[in-house]
């Protein structure tokens, strides 16, 4: 499938983002995770002798607490649930899991696949591994189920950091501007969110990656991106493409 022309269904619903309101982003997070919980707000970075979990203060960027993890490990997706923090690695075969109140580290699974992103519809851990299959897991990181994700019958690839919103799972496609919206029932995606030009060009050097992070505030409904060694993060809204 041609990954440019997501979106281009008739039968799906197309969207694009308007910023509501901008905040500085640390250029040195390469963005796996992004997610609110407890009021607080998180980001789980990448790269191997660079990855970590942080807490940041969403108004300013600042990393209000860190942990790193060792250079042989690579960070990918993170969530909480059930006072459990649940982190992904990408190739090194392993999750973690950690005290949600006191990040004290509790135990470590075998992962059988690359690891992606991570999300919870708040009974079951949701994760990506590049390919177009989510894959409901339990806290002990047991598949209870997969969904193919396709729109209109063909497979939607690399699908990549997540978050649970409304009861669809939105999902960041990897190289591209694009998020799917996809309902966790069957796999079909619904909508698509063209974020062209989010980051302006000015803005962006021979270190900006590409387009991952989705958060939303619960307590606010408002949703949040941003990017790889981005240094904005962004408050959208969704505009319909007429």
């Amino acid at each position: 499938m041609c990954l440019g022309c997501i979106g281009c269904s008739a039968r799906v619903k197309q969207y694009k983002v308007e910023v509501v309101q901008e905040y500085p982003h640390d250029t040195g997070a390469y963005t796996q995770g992004l997610f609110f919980n407890g009021g607080r707000f998180w980001e789980s970075t990448g790269q191997f002798g660079e990855s970590s979990f942080r807490e940041v203060e969403l108004g300013t960027g600042k990393v209000l607490s860190k942990m790193d993890f060792q250079r042989k490990y690579f960070a990918e997706g993170s969530v909480m649930l059930n006072g459990k923090l649940f982190i992904l690695t990408w190739t090194n075969k392993v999750a973690f899991v950690y005290d949600a109140a006191t990040l004290e580290y509790r135990q470590t699974y075998s992962y059988p696949r690359e690891g992606w992103g991570l999300t919870t519809d708040g009974k079951s851990l949701i994760a990506s591994d590049g390919s177009s299959r989510l894959y409901f897991l339990t806290e002990e990181f047991k598949q209870e189920r997969y969904v193919n994700v396709t729109m209109d019958g063909r497979p939607v690839r690399y699908l990549n950091e997540l978050e649970y919103i409304d009861g669809k799972v939105w999902a960041n496609v990897y190289t591209t501007d694009m998020i799917v919206i996809v309902d966790p029932k069957d796999g079909k995606v619904e909508a698509s969110i063209d974020c062209t030009g989010l980051l302006p060009r000015t803005l962006r050097t021979q270190a900006t990656d590409v387009l991952n992070g989705i958060a939303q505030d619960p307590a606010t409904g408002k949703i949040y991106l941003t990017g790889k060694y981005w240094p904005r993060l962004y408050e959208v809204r969704l505009v319909p493409v007429k």
